[in-house]
């Protein structure tokens, strides 16, 4: 991590890095410069070169976007983020027209009240203010109707299904059955779970219930913060959890890589 200060790691420091969506142009030139290896190893695992198709389905961008705690080696860390990538495209495809949207500036409980309403699930609670919403494309449009007249702003999300939801459901037996085959090791690197908002304590059970569970970003942080982590480090591409960050723990201290 180039240009950080010497004394970073003197006090608890929590590590964020984006997932899906926060993909550049420029980062398959980077993972090309620092890593030519795992760009090879990608392409072998995916059959393609997943880069040159990251926007176009979450089977691309999962391998993408895939960073670890050396838990999983590299080979079996990519082969499970292709995997998981190509089973969330197909189980959103079974299950029909689904999608996600944002919910931006408004009452978090008005929000998921409208969400249990129309049959839509709240898949990720970023913020105060911000979550997002995931379920059958015409269910959240009407949720979308609902929430404008409740003076909640809306931004409909450019994704290829309605992750973090029920949508997600066919994926998780297969996805399971492959984790139970690959080797884990104990993290060398203490990760959190955004399924429970507390330290990993089943890699495998994790990352599988994760395909349906909504993200607990906001619990996730603020566990963090409690526990000792004044110092938070966005090493991913834009500021985005940065700025989450802030609104959910104004005291922390914010560093990007």
């Amino acid at each position: 991590m180039r240009g950080l200060r010497g004394d970073l790691w003197h006090m608890p420091t929590a590590i964020l890095f984006p997932g899906q969506g926060s993909q550049t142009p420029d980062m398959r030139e980077r993972v090309a410069e620092l890593r030519p290896d795992l760009l090879d190893l990608a392409t072998e695992v995916v059959g393609e070169d997943p880069f040159a198709r990251a926007d176009d389905d979450t089977r691309f961008a999962q391998p993408a976007m895939l960073a670890a705690a050396q838990a999983i080696s590299e080979r079996d860390a990519l082969r499970l983020a292709a995997l998981r990538g190509r089973l969330m495209s197909e189980s959103g495809a079974r299950r029909g027209d689904g999608t996600m949207l944002a919910a931006l500036g408004g009452d978090d409980a008005t929000v998921v009240g409208i969400a249990q309403q129309h049959g839509v699930t709240v898949a990720n609670d970023n913020a105060p203010g911000q979550l997002v919403l995931s379920g059958e494309r015409a269910a959240l449009q009407a949720a979308g109707t609902s929430l404008r007249e409740a003076g909640v702003r809306v931004l409909e999300l450019n994704v290829a299904g309605a992750f973090h939801s029920p949508f997600m459901a066919d994926a998780v037996p297969d996805f399971a059955e492959a984790l139970g085959a690959t080797y884990v090791r104990a993290p060398r690197i203490e990760v959190w779970s955004c399924v429970t908002a507390k330290p990993m304590d089943d890699v495998r059970r994790r990352l599988a219930e994760g395909l349906t569970a909504p993200v607990r970003w906001r619990e996730t942080v603020i566990n963090l913060h409690e526990a000792g982590f004044d110092r938070f480090v966005d090493v991913g591409p834009g500021k985005v959890l940065a700025k989450l960050v802030k609104r959910i723990a104004k005291s922390a201290e914010l560093v990007h890589a």
